[in-house]
């Protein structure tokens, strides 16, 4: 998701990572805990698995009144208006543009088109499994919404989880995907800094399992990278992460991207993040 100059109209595959900031780069980045074994159930009781499918109501799905916000990072229709897209808003940590154009492949493959894709499929599979789920976009021939805006309608929904989709713009020798996390600013994110960290550990285990991305080699300590410069996390009252599904300047990461049937597995791999967080 880094950003291109509004006006420019250039890929800027050098720049820094998530439109524009720059990754925290030496915050902890805490790792899943390992998974506890259940004590083996006595042979008189049922399997844990059968007594809970005998209690679950018929026809249940899993999301079954979750709420979900899904963020399809930049908009297709940016680059027309860059005195817009360039205003500066207040994130709390600092003043950055509104939005940015994003990146794009070296085919010309954007950002803009390759979140929107990957966030339609994501709706669907998150609705098939229950879930009520909101976009901060309707279409990739619009511009913005701002970033604090973006926040504003995860918080407004009352969100269970909020994601924002990304592609990154990095050198083209970086490759692999990384998770970002809120931290700390006494601010109004404070207070699900703890649940965002869990629910990108969620996503980022899910997402590795389900497209094979390894993780990324030049940010963030095992895919996770917690920062204090985005607006889209500073402002969320709800538990938010951002992802950079790859390196969009990555030949690579690329050929993956621009496939309609890895997006596909993008879509799932994070449904299932999703799932594995809020069924916890």
């Amino acid at each position: 998701m880094r950003a291109l100059q509004a006006s420019a109209l250039a890929v800027c595959g050098l720049i820094a990572s998530a439109c524009g900031g720059t990754g925290s780069g030496g915050a902890a980045a805490g790792q899943a805990a390992p998974a506890t074994v259940a004590e083996q159930a006595p042979a008189t009781q049922a399997p844990a698995t059968q007594t809970a499918a005998k209690q679950a109501p018929p026809g249940a799905k899993p999301l079954e009144g979750k709420v979900v916000v899904i963020d399809p990072g930049h908009n297709g229709g940016n680059y027309r208006d860059p005195k817009a897209v360039n205003r500066k808003v207040n994130v709390l940590t600092k003043w950055k543009p509104c939005d940015t154009t994003g990146t794009e492949t070296n085919s010309g493959y954007t950002e803009a088109a390759f979140t929107w894709d990957v966030s339609q499929r994501l709706v669907k599979v998150l609705e098939d499994r229950g879930a009520k789920v909101k976009l901060t976009r309707t279409g990739n021939d619009g511009v913005g919404p701002c970033i604090t805006q973006r926040a504003a309608i995860g918080n407004k929904a009352g969100a269970d989880a909020a994601i924002s989709i990304h592609g990154d713009g990095a050198a083209p020798g970086n490759h692999g995907f990384h998770v970002i996390m809120p931290k700390k600013i006494d601010g109004p994110v404070d207070k699900v800094v703890g649940a965002s960290s869990r629910l990108g550990i969620d996503v980022r285990n899910a997402y590795a399992k389900g497209t094979g991305i390894p993780y990324s080699n030049y940010i963030g300590r095992n895919a996770l990278d917690y920062r204090n410069d985005l607006g889209g996390l500073n402002l969320s009252t709800v538990p938010k992460i951002f992802i950079e599904c790859g390196n969009m300047r990555n030949a690579g990461d690329a050929a993956k991207m621009t496939d309609p049937k890895f997006r596909q597995k993008v879509a799932v791999a994070l449904a299932n993040g999703l799932q594995q967080y809020l069924k916890a």
